[in-house]
């Protein structure tokens, strides 16, 4: 008896366009079809062969820190506007990562950060999430938690009261609905704030406005005091195409420092 071996093809229709409004999105669409190119895909039984596999980092590239000590909440005072700080006032060894915007996502940043096991903050812009919210749902499972930074990322400095709470408010209530949890902290676009920016923020129910004190870019660590993480410093970096070297750099500077990450939500309190 003949034995016959079916081979399964899937025939996939692959077509490729910018996503409107996004960056990096493509030029202007034709009017004509757009172009269909049909290929043979050939299903493999072997899951470990098509389990995702990191690029441009490994396990043994993340160092590793002892857990984060109990922390010492900053108890804010009363006030009609928000306390900006660039560093918690603690002397528990500790830093906090913080990451901004959202419209760049590369397929390594939700591997990376599961893979790193430690607390961190995400200043995300609403419209950056509008577009695929679940992007960023593996990191809140994996320890990080989203905080606002506008809808559209203006210049807030200057601007009225109206605009400034549309933007910030706004943004608050989308990332609520979004995950159902509105944010508690809230990060100016460029760091740019004014008097209204901190009393929309109290305003908008949110504790405080933070700032930074390191900036990571091309893996790079930039201090604006000394040459290492202090105790309670609050370091920047986004979602980049760099994800992987800017993530790494952040780490390893605080590992050097001696210090462990913590988690920025942690050390606020109400009065």
């Amino acid at each position: 008896m003949r034995r016959f071996v079916a081979i399964v093809v899937a025939v996939s229709l692959v077509y490729v366009c910018g996503t409107p409004g996004a960056p990096g999105a493509g030029t202007a669409r034709s009017s004509a079809a757009p172009t269909v190119v049909v290929a043979p895909t050939i299903r493999v039984a072997h899951p470990e062969q098509s389990a995702p596999v990191p690029i441009g980092w490994k396990l043994s590239d993340l160092p590793t820190f002892p857990p984060a000590p109990l922390p010492e909440p900053v108890v804010l005072p009363p006030a009609q506007s928000a306390t900006y700080l660039g560093r918690i006032p603690t002397t528990q060894r500790v830093a906090f990562l913080t990451i901004d915007d959202g419209f760049v996502k590369t397929a390594e940043a939700p591997k990376l950060i599961a893979a790193a096991h430690i607390p961190l903050t995400l200043f995300l812009t609403s419209d950056a999430i509008r577009e695929n919210p679940a992007y960023f749902a593996p990191m809140r499972a994996n320890g990080a938690v989203i905080e606002a930074h506008t809808i559209t990322h203006p210049e807030l400095r200057g601007r009225s009261y109206a605009f400034q709470k549309n933007e910030i408010c706004g943004s608050a209530d989308r990332i609520g609905t979004f995950y159902g949890r509105r944010p508690v902290l809230f990060r100016p676009p460029f760091g740019d704030k004014d008097a209204t920016t901190l009393r929309v923020v109290k305003d908008c129910g949110m504790r405080a406005a933070i700032f930074w004190r390191e900036t990571v870019n091309e893996g790079k660590v930039r201090y604006q005091e000394g040459d290492a993480v202090q105790p309670g410093d609050i370091i920047l970096m986004h979602f980049r195409p760099t994800f992987v070297k800017d993530f790494l750099g952040a780490l390893r500077a605080i590992h050097r420092a001696g210090l462990t990450p913590a988690l920025l939500e942690d050390y606020f309190t109400t009065p």
